[in-house]
C-alpha cells in the first residue's frame, strides 16, 4: 500500500472514485465530472487542481483531491481538500489516515497554514476519523454556494446586491 501524487495513467480511475463517493454521499446525480475535465484541472499548465491516489496491490483505491486557498489573516496558502476517499473495503487499513498526513506534511513545507475541508453533518465515521486526526469542527461557519440557475441568474443581474 502507498500514497502518490496523481499521474495522467489515473484520471479514469479518479472519476470512478468521485462516483462512488457521490453515492457514498447520496447523490450520485451530481457528479457529473468527465474525465477530461479532470484531466484538464489537474494537468493544465497552471493547474488549479492537485492530488494524490492510494494504491493497493497495484490499484487505485483512494484519493486526496485539493486545492489552493489563501489567508488573508494569516497571509500564507493552504490547502482545502475537496475530495477524501478511501474504497469501503481498504478503510481501517490506514490509507486515508496517510493520505490526509501527506496533505498534512506538504502543508509544512511549504509554509501553508491550514488544512481544511467540509463533511456532511450526517457522516459520523468521518467526523470521527477527522477528530482523530486532531481536527476541529468550525462552528459558527456557514458554507454558501451559488450554482446552476441561481449562479446565473445572479452573474446577469447588474444590480448586486441591496
Amino acid at each position: 500500500m502507498s500514497v502518490r501524487p496523481v499521474a495522467p495513467d489515473d484520471v479514469a480511475a479518479l472519476v470512478d472514485l468521485v462516483r462512488e463517493l457521490a453515492g457514498y454521499e447520496e447523490a450520485p446525480h451530481e457528479a457529473r465530472m468527465t474525465e477530461e475535465q479532470l484531466s484538464a484541472a489537474l494537468f493544465a499548465e497552471s493547474p488549479g487542481l492537485f492530488g494524490h491516489v492510494a494504491e493497493a496491490g497495484g490499484q487505485v483505491v483512494g484519493m486526496a483531491l485539493w486545492f489552493l486557498t489563501f489567508s488573508t489573516w494569516r497571509g500564507t496558502h493552504g490547502i482545502h481538500l475537496e475530495d477524501l476517499y478511501v474504497q469501503p473495503q481498504h478503510r481501517g487499513s490506514g490509507l486515508g489516515r496517510e493520505l490526509l498526513r501527506t496533505l498534512a506534511d506538504l502543508c509544512l513545507q511549504r509554509g501553508y497554514s491550514r488544512l481544511e475541508w467540509s463533511v456532511l453533518d450526517w457522516n459520523t465515521p468521518s467526523i470521527e476519523f477527522y477528530e482523530a486526526a486532531g481536527a476541529v469542527p468550525m462552528d459558527g461557519w456557514t458554507v454558501f454556494r451559488l450554482t446552476d440557475d441561481a449562479l446565473t441568474d445572479f452573474a446577469a443581474d447588474r444590480r448586486g446586491l441591496r
